[in-house]
C-alpha cells in the first residue's frame, strides 16, 4: 500500500523535533534495568561511578535513543497515518535526516559500548542488532506480534540488566541475576504490547500483525496482563526458594496492585492502555529493582 506525505521543504531539521524523535521518555526502561544490574551484581559501586554513569548513558540517550530514531525512519508510511505530526512525516526532519541520525547514533554507541570493556561492548553490538532487526526489513520483527514485543522486552529490560551486572563485576553474571533479569525480560512483552494500541489504524493498514491487530484490543490485552503477570509469580518463588521471603513479599504487594491496575484497563484497554503505562508499569519496575536488591546477597 503507498502512502503519500505531504512534507514542507525544508533542508535542516528542526532542533526540537531531533530530540523529539529519539524520544526521551523511552530512555528510562534500559537506563533503570542497567541500574538493577549494577545492584544485583553486589560490586562496589565505590571506584566504578565512571561505569555506572557511562553505562546509564549508553543504555538510555544512546542506543535507546538510536532505536527510537531506526524505528521512525522505517516507521515514517505508518507513522504518516497514526501521528502525521510526528518529525519524519511532519517533514521537521527532511530527507534521509531520520536515517542519518540513526546510523550515526549507531556508530557512536559502539564507541560508547567499547569503553565498557569486552561485556559493553559485547552487550552493546547485541543491542544496536537488535533495534535494526526489530525496525528494518528484511527481518522487520515489530510485523510479528509475539516476536516483535518480545525483542522489544528482552533488549529493553535483560540485556541491560546483564550487561550492569557484568560491566560492574568484570564478568558473567551469576546464575541468579541471569535467571531473574530473564523474567522481567519476558514480563516486558506485555508492556510492549500495550504500547502497540496507539498504533493499531496504521498498523492494521500496513501490515504490522500486533497482538491488538491480531487478536482485537480486549484479547491482546489480557494476553499483554498474563504475559506481565506470570514473569512475576516466578520471580516470587524464586525468592521465596532463595531465602528470602521480605523481598518476595515486597513483589506479592506489587503485584496485587498490579492486578487492581489491570481489572481498570480491561473496562476499556484502548482507551485505558496510556494510563496503564503510567501506573502499572511504575509498580512492574519498582519490583524489579526489589528484586535486584534481593540478589545482592545471592548472586
Amino acid at each position: 500500500m503507498s502512502v503519500s506525505i505531504d512534507i514542507p521543504h525544508r533542508q535542516w531539521p528542526d532542533p526540537a523535533a531531533m530530540l523529539w524523535l529519539i524520544k526521551p521518555i523511552t530512555w528510562f526502561p534500559p537506563m533503570w534495568a542497567y541500574l538493577c544490574g549494577v545492584v544485583s551484581s553486589g560490586a562496589a559501586i565505590t571506584g566504578q561511578w565512571g561505569l555506572v554513569v557511562l553505562g546509564i548513558i549508553l543504555a538510555g540517550p544512546i542506543v535507546c535513543g538510536m532505536s527510537q530514531a531506526a524505528n521512525d525512519w522505517c516507521d515514517r508510511h505508518v507513522d504518516a497515518i497514526n501521528e502525521p505530526d510526528r518529525p519524519i512525516p511532519s517533514g521537521r526532519i527532511p530527507g534521509r535526516w531520520g536515517l542519518w541520525i540513526a546510523l550515526t547514533m549507531t556508530v557512536l554507541s559502539l564507541l560508547v559500548g567499547w569503553q565498557l570493556g569486552p561485556w559493553g561492548f559485547g552487550s552493546t553490538l547485541v543491542a544496536v542488532s537488535a533495534a535494526w532487526a526489530y525496525s528494518a526489513e528484511p527481518i522487520r520483527a515489530k510485523k510479528s506480534g509475539w516476536w516483535g514485543p518480545g525483542l522489544c522486552g528482552l533488549a529493553y529490560e535483560t540485556l541491560p540488566w546483564i550487561t550492569g551486572a557484568a560491566v560492574l563485576s568484570a564478568g558473567a553474571p551469576a546464575p541468579e541475576i541471569l535467571i531473574i533479569a530473564l523474567l522481567y525480560g519476558l514480563g516486558a512483552h506485555g508492556i510492549m504490547t500495550l504500547n502497540d494500541f496507539k498504533a493499531l489504524e496504521g498498523d492494521a493498514k500496513m501490515g504490522v500483525n500486533s497482538l491488538p491487530v491480531t487478536l482485537g484490543p480486549a484479547r491482546a490485552a489480557r494476553v499483554a496482563c498474563w504475559g506481565m503477570a506470570l514473569p512475576q509469580v516466578i520471580v516470587i518463588g524464586m525468592l521465596f526458594s532463595w531465602g528470602k521471603p521480605v523481598h518476595a513479599a515486597l513483589i506479592v504487594v506489587l503485584l496485587l496492585a498490579q492486578a487492581a491496575a489491570m481489572r481498570v484497563l480491561l473496562r476499556d484497554p484502548k482507551a485505558r492502555a496510556p494510563w496503564y503505562n503510567g501506573t502499572g508499569i511504575t509498580l512492574y519496575v519498582a519490583g524489579m529493582m526489589v528484586a535486584a536488591v534481593a540478589l545482592r546477597s545471592i548472586a
